[in-house]
């Protein structure tokens, strides 16, 4: 994984100087709750409902066992023991007292972390697919143009203050796993037919208040020309994208005011006066920054020894279901990728203790060459299991707890904090999760109903990603009182779509009934083998409003 030089060192302790500096002028009262806001924020400090809450950078969600055990001991010093991993790959902390997160940032940068452009309105932590590099699908592998990209937008002078957020996602193989299609703007690798990267632009996607799947901009632009493209796209956004209003200041409101036509070549003129300028990438930087990414020296795994796991596999209903849902093909013969969840009704989702981080890290160490990577989906995944461990290490996230053979089952729920700690939630997302975990419990049920994305989101910002949810759930508030809206069809992968709304929201109680009945119209209406957003598709949204306000 990528390790940082000098540059990046200093560039990062400087930064922790200037913090350190604001926090102690805004204490003492020298800096005002507005003139510190955007400084605050541009380092992942938010103040929340109850506490601050900092937002850790994992770039492109890759992390080291040394890193983890870092963000572990911080947890446990500063915070109340925990920390959680979101949709966008980094690391929360809820109740960090404010006057020590400038002490935070030191011993962040001394593990070559940070948490630079977590937050504000400026371009944010770059995320990709969870097995790039290893998946046995990928054409290009996206981490190095991930690192480019960061190198290039972290502390942009030009981007500092943009109309809103900006996110990008990237990826590199046949499938989508990186939600490209709902980001500001979402990138894809591929090679033409002299086995060149090429890479398809998408502009204008995004969730929130108004939720939209992005426009394909260029579809075949060369990678040197990476960085310039991207520089023409959000110079575009920064001039023209709206700033009087917040809920319209997105790229995707602007990509739809303009279409798609006139936003291209807005981008098109200015790229102009960018293109084969000093930020075109060279074939010398993209190997340097392959360099960092170099193949672990994986031991080769006998056909004997592949041949006796796929006989224990066989032979341990146990186990064989957790290869099923937890463990993902690698490129390697002899190795898998295996998902660790996150998911258990003791903690919302996506969170985990500072004894977990610490025990992880060991495993990472003694099953996949020291490296722990972050999902989309709110889990942990070790990248290099050689099978002949696979047991061995299947026991010990037993007894961690993260075992549970249900990724990417209706129980893999992807929750955000919600009305627990945001003071922008409307209502809370957290007692959904952990209710419809108790009433979906059991596995024979959850296989019969095959892959089922049900994301949560406590307000319209949509940090849950309910939109694009194969079930949808967003809380509401109408008058003072919690309610919440279902919504089905909603998918983040290659054939990207964006839930409908079902009807009239519910009450809390009513939650896990409703969800029952959505999924009884699903298990009486599908054909063999049709999983339930390919149900839903053919079938739409009657039979199942019919059914649920019957």
């Amino acid at each position: 994984m990528y390790r940082y030089d000098n540059y990046d060192q200093t560039l990062v302790d400087e930064r922790v100087t200037q913090f350190r500096d604001q926090m102690t002028r805004y204490l003492d009262g020298r800096l005002g709750e507005e003139e510190f806001r955007p400084l605050r924020l541009q380092n992942g400090l938010y103040i929340q409902k109850y506490a601050p809450m900092l937002r850790i950078a994992i770039p492109y969600g890759m992390l080291s066992s040394d890193q983890l055990r870092r963000l572990a001991s911080i947890a446990r010093r500063y915070d109340r023991g925990y920390g959680h991993f979101s949709t966008r790959q980094n690391l929360q902390l809820n109740w960090p007292a404010i006057e020590t997160v400038p002490d935070i940032l030191g011993e962040l940068a001394e593990v070559q972390m940070h948490a630079i452009q977590t937050s504000g309105n400026c371009i944010r932590n770059t995320t990709s697919d969870q097995f790039a590099g290893i998946a046995a699908d990928e054409v290009e592998d996206p981490r190095p143009w991930c690192e480019l990209i960061r190198q290039w937008s972290t502390l942009h002078p030009e981007f500092a203050f943009l109309p809103r957020k900006f996110k990008i996602a990237v990826t590199g193989a046949s499938s989508d796993r990186a939600a490209i299609q709902v980001h500001d703007i979402g990138l894809r690798l591929w090679r033409d037919d002299e086995g060149e990267v090429r890479v398809r632009v998408l502009a204008g996607g995004g969730l929130g208040r108004t939720p939209m799947i992005g426009d394909v901009v260029r579809d075949d632009l060369p990678w040197k020309h990476l960085l310039t493209y991207l520089e023409a796209c959000v110079r575009v956004y920064n001039q023209f994208g709206r700033r009087d209003n917040k809920f319209k200041a997105r790229i995707k409101i602007l990509v739809k005011a303009l279409g798609i036509e006139e936003f291209r070549r807005r981008v098109d003129a200015e790229w102009e006066h960018l293109k084969d300028g000093p930020q075109t990438l060279t074939p010398a930087a993209v190997e340097a920054a392959k360099t960092h990414f170099p193949e672990p020296e994986r031991r080769p795994v006998s056909d004997e020894a592949i041949a006796a796991y796929e006989q224990q596999r066989q032979e341990d209903r146990a186990l064989a279901r957790f290869v099923t849902n937890n463990v993902t093909d690698h490129k390697v013969a002899g190795y898998k990728a295996v998902t660790l969840s996150l998911k258990r009704r003791e903690l919302a989702p996506g969170d985990v203790t500072s004894d977990q981080m610490e025990a992880v890290a060991d495993l990472a160490e003694r099953f996949s060459f020291g490296e722990v990577r972050v999902t989309h989906e709110q889990n942990l995944v070790l990248s290099d299991v050689p099978v002949d461990q696979m047991v061995a290490l299947w026991q010990a996230l037993d007894e961690l707890g993260m075992a549970n053979p249900t990724v990417g089952t209706l129980n893999d729920i992807i929750c955000c904090p919600g009305g627990d700690f945001c003071g922008l939630a409307n209502a809370v997302s957290i007692p959904i999760a952990q209710a419809l975990q108790e009433r979906f419990e059991d596995l024979d049920f959850l296989y019969d109903l095959g892959p089922l994305d049900l994301n949560i989101s406590g307000c319209m910002n949509a940090c849950g990603h309910h939109h694009v949810g194969h079930i949808g759930i967003l809380g509401v508030d109408k008058k003072g009182e919690e309610y919440y809206q279902v919504s089905l069809g909603g998918n983040s992968t290659d054939d990207a779509s964006l839930g409908k709304i079902l009807g009239p929201s519910f009450y809390r109680e009513d939650v896990p009934d409703v969800i029952d009945k959505v999924l009884k119209v699903y298990v009486e209406s599908r054909h063999a083998d049709e999983r339930f957003l390919d149900t839903y598709r053919r079938i739409g949204i009657k039979p199942f409003k019919e059914r649920v306000y019957a």
